[in-house]
């Protein structure tokens, strides 16, 4: 019974002392815990609740995305009265995107929360802004929209959001590179090969070329990174030729 009564008390101290700590990240008093557990569960747990069902963050960070979509774009429509319809799609895309939630996740050192079968190091980069946009659906369930849009707008908009320095911000270089050549009427070639060479790791490289006349390469772990890499260094080596194109 003594062994039993531990565990029991340190349960309730591990529960006390996670509920404080997201009191401290909120902003404000979190009523049903377990949703906040769930939100930082990995799948790697491999956790069912009592009918079955899987007990991890990836339906809340479905929720969580489409809350922080349409927070973000009432937010935009009305700060920029004067944006098109395309305007605004590609401003709530840069604050919306993987890199930047990513970013935001990493700020709010949202990994110490997380409970997993993997060694944290090794789950890759884009946890952050999944467990980031879980945490906003868990917020959605537990309190409703008004607190979901106010946790938004501290944690998001008024630290981040800067209309004038999102205008000027690249969130895709290969995107870029290929609409200023589709609009310049030029061809465009992405030769992307897997290349491990000696090591173990394998890595991918790619060599772009534009209109016949190979521009820049590039060398990554994976394609999406290879690429991206290479396309950016085409971007600063045509930069005021792009530039003034757009």
């Amino acid at each position: 019974m003594n062994f039993i009564r531990k565990i029991v008390k340190s349960q309730s101290k591990k529960n006390e002392a996670f509920y404080y700590e997201l009191k401290s990240l909120l902003n404000f008093s979190p009523k049903k815990i377990d949703y906040y557990k769930k939100a930082f569960t990995h799948r790697s747990l491999k956790e069912v609740d009592e009918k079955g069902n899987p007990v991890n963050y990836e339906r809340l960070e479905f929720l969580g995305d489409a809350m922080l979509g349409s927070i973000i774009a009432s937010y935009l429509y009305k700060k920029v009265p004067k944006g098109t319809e395309g305007y605004l799609t590609q401003m709530r895309s840069k604050i919306v995107s993987r890199e930047h939630l990513n970013e935001l996740g990493k700020d709010l050192n949202l990994i110490k929360f997380v409970k997993s079968n993997i060694a944290k190091e090794n789950i890759g980069e884009n946890i952050y802004g999944n467990i980031f946009e879980a945490l906003i659906g868990a917020i959605y369930l537990d309190r409703g929209y008004n607190y979901c849009k106010k946790f938004i707008y501290e944690k998001v908009i008024v630290p981040y959001v800067d209309i004038e320095k999102l205008e000027g911000k690249v969130t895709s270089y290969k995107g870029l590179i290929i609409e200023w050549c589709q609009k310049q009427k030029k061809t465009y070639d992405y030769d992307t090969y897997e290349d491990s060479g000696n090591e173990n790791v394998k890595h991918f490289s790619v060599k772009i070329s534009i209109d016949g006349v190979p521009i820049a390469k590039g060398r990554a772990t994976s394609k999406k990174k290879a690429e991206e890499q290479a396309s950016k260094r085409v971007y600063f080596a045509l930069q005021k030729e792009i530039d003034n194109s757009f």
